[in-house]
């Protein structure tokens, strides 16, 4: 029996924390500013040492990049947001539900808003006791799951009372994550009015020396490619996105396989993004638009972006799959 006085005690609950990268809250300069200042000065992303890093990007990136990326976002800004943000909420809104009435599914960014400091303290106040972090990253990286983690575990440990906590690992082989792909992308093929002479695979790119230094990335995209190719009966051409600086990244890029593949006879391809769990600016503007811009350039005459799982029926099956699995011993899914 609680005794006179005492503070009101929630009813014990168990919460689920998707994670994803992060948007700035708006599609100009300012608010990207504020984005890219987090984003790039996190140590996992950026492993320069601060004292040669910041004042690159004070005095430079930070001075001339937001008005070009804000243009960007403004080609692929949606009503309800940024498209990362709209997707994210709506997976989490998709799995309300899903687990029992005793379980609360929220959402988060590592950068940005949602924060996840906020979002892991409003569920301990609504009583969970334990709860499921959850980054929305197939493919292990340092850069992306292990700083989304470092950033809950930092907001722990302010916490005098914390709850019980697990991880999402991984999950680039999984066979619900594979079939969950295959499904999609055939139904997305089966849309269009041409058949591919060739389908790329394009992940995210990292920079070379993450693999040398023992990050499972790299491995972790081509396995993905490669059942995924098995699962769909045809090879995929796999290709890295996204290079920053002058450092050695992950190869073959993106967009030069893209401008080469019409000199070598194909001219039909269809492109779709493995890695995210979600559209973003990364897959609409770089891939779907830029792409599109570079392949035809290079006399490429038919081109296709393919979706990512976002909220549709199949990847929410996927989702409610993979994060029942880790929370066995906690609750009965129903």
């Amino acid at each position: 029996m609680i005794p006179p006085g005492h503070p009101a005690i929630p009813k014990p609950r168990i919460g689920v924390l998707l994670i994803n990268l992060g948007t700035p809250d708006a599609a100009d300069a300012p608010s990207v500013r504020r984005y890219l200042a987090e984003f790039l000065s996190d140590r996992r992303v950026v492993e320069i040492p601060p004292i040669a890093w910041q004042p690159i990007l004070r005095g430079i990136i930070l001075r001339t990049r937001p008005k070009k990326s804000a243009h960007a976002y403004q080609q692929v800004w949606r009503d309800d947001g940024s498209p990362l943000a709209a997707f994210t909420r709506r997976q989490a809104m998709a799995l309300a539900g899903a687990f029992g009435d005793g379980v609360m599914v929220d959402w988060a960014m590592r950068y940005g808003r949602p924060a996840i400091a906020e979002r892991l303290q409003a569920m301990k106040d609504a009583g969970c006791e334990r709860i499921l972090i959850a980054p929305l990253y197939p493919q292990y990286c340092a850069a992306t799951t292990a700083t989304a983690n470092d950033k809950a575990f930092a907001h722990l440990a302010t916490m005098r009372w914390q709850p019980a906590i697990r991880t999402l690992p991984p999950y680039h082989d999984d066979p619900a994550y594979i079939g969950a792909l295959k499904d999609s992308i055939e139904a997305s093929l089966a849309q269009l009015d041409f058949k591919p002479d060739a389908i790329i695979a394009s992940f995210h790119g990292m920079p070379q020396r993450t693999l040398e230094q023992g990050d499972p990335y790299h491995c972790h995209c081509r396995k993905t490619a490669r059942l995924l190719g098995a699962a769909m009966g045809r090879d995929l051409i796999v290709a890295f996105q996204s290079r920053f600086g002058r450092a050695k990244w992950l190869e073959p890029a993106t967009d030069t396989t893209l401008e080469a593949l019409p000199a070598k006879g194909v001219r039909k391809v269809a492109i779709v993004a493995p890695g995210f769990s979600a559209d973003c600016l990364e897959t609409l503007e770089e891939l779907a638009i830029r792409g599109r811009e570079s392949f035809e350039a290079a006399g490429g005459t038919h081109f296709a972006y393919l979706p990512c799982l976002n909220d549709e029926p199949g990847s929410i099956a996927m989702l409610r799959s993979i994060l029942a699995r880790e929370l066995e011993g906690w609750v009965r899914v129903p």
